[in-house]
């Protein structure tokens, strides 16, 4: 009989987690992905970072982005090695991305740097699940995700390409996702630069399971230090996404979530996603650094909360698109 530590290892390398175990560690999957955003609203820029850590046929190796707003800069670079974090949140890509939940540095070329604190970190708080609620229990889904850091004060220096900021506080998020490989199709949104301490977080995509497709989207809104997690089956959410709208409409628990994020004439960055046997990403992710989103929150027909964000990060997923036959596709 195998003893108990690595059947328990056993069942989180499907990519699923125990009560109170933590979605934010690495699970020892195909790939594990790292997010990070910051917005500075004074200049409206914004900024993200992202490393996936992939498991190929001779060890892990890695890719990671930088990319900005306003100027449409985006930098990849793929690291012969990548160490995700066992105990926590965090990941290491060689010199061209460590980060976890209190620090970010890349390290792209001198016209791709960051150097990042997050101070006042406001954690997921300490629940049973994650943001998939049960699902988190349930071994080897296609992909899982999780917002890890709610909302952060980043302090520090950031270039990207023409864009050089000094940073005060701006607000920060980060989030993780991990499993086997990405969907056909996926649409992902979060905001926080509403006028009031609010933010909302959100994604989803069609899966096929027990042999039928179904759509299942998780939505995350903080009101303030309140959370509020809506995902299935406690929470139905009925989600249309396309090339320049986002509509959510979420009820669950007693509540009624409504989102709804636009281009705002914006054009998406396109940025690679990781093909983890191969070693190579393939230009997939259509994300807007920069669009609106309106967001809406009741609470048994009570109105909580109303605003908008000018400043969305909201993205939508899409099949590699065939090209000439010869031409490589990453």
């Amino acid at each position: 009989m195998l003893p108990l530590h690595r059947l328990l290892d056993a069942y989180r390398s499907t990519g699923a987690d125990l009560p109170l175990g933590d979605p934010g560690a690495a699970h020892g999957v195909r790939f594990e992905g790292y997010f990070w955003r910051i917005v500075d609203p004074g200049s409206g820029a914004v900024v993200i970072a992202l490393t996936a850590a992939c498991r190929g046929p001779d060890g892990l190796w890695g890719l990671s982005t930088l990319a900005a707003h306003p100027g449409g800069f985006a930098r990849t670079a793929i690291t012969r090695t990548a160490r995700p974090g066992r105990s926590g949140f965090g990941v290491e890509a060689e010199r061209a991305l460590r980060g976890d939940a209190q620090r970010l540095a890349v390290d792209m070329g001198p016209d791709a740097r960051i150097e990042l604190a997050l101070r006042d970190a406001m954690l997921w708080p300490r629940r049973a699940y994650g943001a998939l609620g049960f699902a988190h229990a349930v071994p080897a889904l296609p992909q899982y995700w999780h917002p890890v850091v709610l909302s952060a004060a980043a302090s520090g220096h950031v270039r990207a390409g023409d864009l050089s900021l000094d940073l005060s506080r701006a607000p920060a998020y980060a989030e993780k996702n991990w499993g086997r490989g990405f969907p056909d199709r996926w649409w992902w949104g979060h905001a926080a630069a509403f006028e009031d301490d609010v933010s909302v977080s959100f994604a989803g995509g069609p899966v096929r399971l027990l042999g039928s497709e179904v759509a299942p989207t998780a939505v995350v809104v903080r009101l303030g230090r309140r959370v509020i997690a809506l995902a299935p089956p406690a929470a139905r959410t009925l989600a249309a996404a396309r090339d320049d709208s986002w509509r959510l409409r979420t009820r669950g628990r007693g509540y009624t979530v409504e989102i709804n994020g636009d281009a705002a004439g914006a054009r998406p960055h396109e940025l690679l996603v990781p093909v983890a046997a191969e070693r190579r990403g393939e230009p997939r992710s259509r994300q807007l650094l920069a669009g609106s989103l309106s967001l809406r929150v009741e609470r048994r027909g009570r109105l909580e909360f109303a605003g908008r964000s000018p400043l969305a990060g909201l993205e939508l997923g899409v099949p590699l698109t065939p090209r000439p036959h010869g031409e490589p596709q990453g």
